[in-house]
């Protein structure tokens, strides 16, 4: 008999980072194969061979080669990994941890008949140009820049100030607003030879996120989160704080509803969607993006502090076909990117009781943190450096340029301000300058 297994997908970093996945699947006495792109060679071995990380637990990795910035780069590599595998193991489940390989993850529960988001949701996940297509009725205007599209491209029908963002880029990365024509074509330019590119119509409103889980079509948990970017003081659209659950009144009903007939469309059936929209002041829900993988940054943390319960246990159950359910918030967590000047990063210092900074580099694993009980009185919870001692720091042009990130819970919206200005004044980032720099 053939041992059973579970195969997880995924940057190697993003599902060390998620620690829970692999503990769970351990639990259940399932041999765990990886399939991670080959820059993570040498790490990922390395790391399987110590018995400290979370890694080591892991049966086998297959390592796939390709291009995040390309489409199906990554789809042949993954079906080759995998073949050797089927003919060894019963596989039970499959699972895109990160948003790198979720469509030929897609590809692979199809083919052996386990529960996915589904063919359509995992190839639309991966490109907004696809959601724009198959979501009409929640797109803003937009165009489609094919390649060979961006040199003759004129803005002749483009209202300013609009929103230029590469078609399957992660991670905010080349989202830009441009103001005028002349802006666009530099932007336009500035894209790799290859990518596909949409020029959207700006949408004024507040950003929030939907984390929903999905079971055979039907969610089975969903819920808000209020979001803010670096929008209004520059043309880019970095995360900058993560709020769970959202507290603003007379938003929620109009995105649960349109988040409900997204995933209808999508014909979504088992998995996670984490989609980001617009709310602008005529009470129109706007899709920015949906991906279909766990959400990033520190959301997962947020709510297990939210709910008191970890939700990676109930997605191994989803991808394993077995009955899933998830508690509502009963506390309210946030997450805050700190803004830092640019200059060499010397130090992070924090002025709070049993609160040291944790210096987790941009390759390291985070700190587990464990769920808050309802009646915690309001807690910072962790300070996390994301880049290492001696990293020069700039602008805040993509996710992956932020330094210093915090997480906090409260039991009421108002405690979570409070408590969130007070770490803010407590928290400080050491920048170097060079000599003769200006401040």
């Amino acid at each position: 008999m053939k041992p059973r297994a579970f195969v997880l997908t995924g940057s190697f970093l993003v599902i060390c980072r998620a620690p829970l996945y692999l503990r769970e699947l351990s639990r259940r006495g399932l041999r765990i194969l990886v399939v991670t792109p080959a820059s993570w060679r040498e790490q990922a071995l390395a790391q399987m061979r110590d018995p400290t990380h979370p890694a080591s637990v892991i049966e086998e990795i297959a390592f796939t080669d390709g291009d995040v910035n390309t489409d199906n780069s990554f789809t042949a590599g993954v079906i080759s990994g995998v073949r050797a595998w089927r003919d060894r193991y019963d596989i039970a489940g499959v699972y895109a941890v990160g948003e790198t390989l979720v469509e030929p993850t897609g590809l692979l529960a199809d083919a052996l008949g386990l529960p996915s988001p589904g063919l359509r949701a995992t190839r639309a996940c991966r490109s907004k140009y696809l959601q724009r297509w198959y979501l009409p009725e929640f797109s803003p205007a937009s165009v489609v820049l094919p390649p060979a599209a961006r040199a003759t491209f004129t803005a002749a029908d483009v209202s300013f100030p609009a929103v230029v963002k590469p078609a399957s880029r992660h991670s905010s990365s080349g989202v830009e607003t441009v103001r005028d024509p002349a802006e666009l074509r530099a932007q336009l330019d500035a894209y790799l030879p290859h990518e596909t590119v949409l020029v959207e119509e700006k949408v004024a409103g507040q950003e929030f996120s939907v984390e929903s889980l999905v079971q055979d079509g039907r969610i089975v948990f969903a819920s808000v989160t209020r979001k803010e970017t670096t929008e209004s003081g520059t043309r880019t659209f970095v995360e900058l704080s993560h709020s769970v659950p959202n507290e603003l009144d007379g938003v929620n009903e109009i995105i649960l509803d349109a988040n409900r007939r997204m995933l209808e469309r999508l014909a979504f059936g088992c998995g996670i969607a984490h989609a980001e929209w617009r709310v602008d002041d005529t009470g129109r829900a706007y899709l920015m993006e949906v991906a279909a993988r766990t959400p990033g940054d520190g959301l997962s943390i947020l709510y297990s502090l939210a709910t008191g319960a970890p939700m990676e246990p109930e997605l191994i159950r989803i991808a394993l076909g077995e009955p899933a359910a998830y508690p509502a918030p009963r506390r309210y967590a946030r997450q805050v990117y700190l803004e830092h000047e640019p200059g060499q990063l010397g130090d992070v210092t924090v002025d709070w009781p049993g609160i040291s900074p944790v210096w987790v580099g941009e390759g390291g694993l985070w700190p587990e943190v464990a769920p808050a009980a309802s009646d915690d009185p309001p807690t910072l919870r962790a300070v996390l450096v994301l880049k290492d001692r001696g990293a020069q720091l700039g602008p805040l042009h993509s996710s992956d340029d932020r330094a210093v990130t915090f997480l906090i819970d409260a039991p009421t919206p108002a405690e979570l301000d409070e408590l969130e200005m007070r770490v803010r004044h407590a928290v400080r980032i050491h920048t170097l300058q060079p000599a003769g720099a200006r401040m």
